[in-house]
């Protein structure tokens, strides 16, 4: 029986499957860019990306926005407003091809880093950005200011005057001190409430 197959030739004829090889080399960078030019920069990139075939080592660009509601002439508007103006986040293995073709993309300045070498930032740092960009209440966003004069259009106490104590941008509330009976009375009203003098 020539033909029978020998155990010990099995077992050399099994392979053991190889672990797909995890690239620690993928970190986030910041680069920076024209103020305004975030989106252009983002789509250049992308597209610069795929037709310089460096798409197997630059993987993600983020532009950190967050939804806010602004109040203007006793309006809610929602927008999205960019985190960190000016500033664009890119996932990458950093070698020579791939820095060149994001350093040399239309609009952006430069990486941020020390010196001429651009620095990754920490998990730590990415998360807490992605969190912050990720929260589910809008902020809201108002032009008033503390010590400001203002005058009250809607509630109990409207066309009555005052001037700003503190503003709590979270609520969407702001703290007016209102002269009632020739006492400053702190009144607690909603942004929509008041408007400038």
């Amino acid at each position: 029986m020539a033909d029978s197959v020998q155990p010990e030739q099995i077992e050399q004829s099994v392979e053991t499957p190889v672990e797909p090889k995890v690239n620690d080399n993928k970190k986030w960078y910041v680069i920076h860019v024209k103020t305004g030019y975030e989106g252009r920069v983002k789509a250049a990139l992308e597209q610069r990306i795929k037709s310089l075939a460096v798409d197997d080592r630059v993987f993600d660009i983020v532009i950190p926005t967050r939804e806010v509601v602004n109040v203007k002439k006793g309006k809610k508007t929602k927008a999205t407003e960019k985190v960190f103006p000016g500033y664009v986040l890119v996932k990458m293995i950093l070698d020579d091809d791939s820095w060149l073709v994001v350093r040399t993309t239309e609009g952006v300045t430069g990486f941020v880093g020390a010196g001429l070498k651009p620095t990754p930032i920490t998990e730590k740092e990415v998360q807490a950005i992605m969190r912050f960009v990720s929260q589910e209440q809008p902020k809201f966003k108002t032009k008033f200011s503390v010590g400001e004069a203002v005058k009250i259009i809607e509630g109990p106490f409207a066309d009555f005057l005052g001037t700003i104590e503190a503003i709590d941008d979270e609520k969407g509330k702001v703290r007016v001190l209102v002269s009632i009976f020739d006492r400053e009375t702190p009144v607690e009203l909603d942004f929509l409430q008041v408007v400038r003098l």
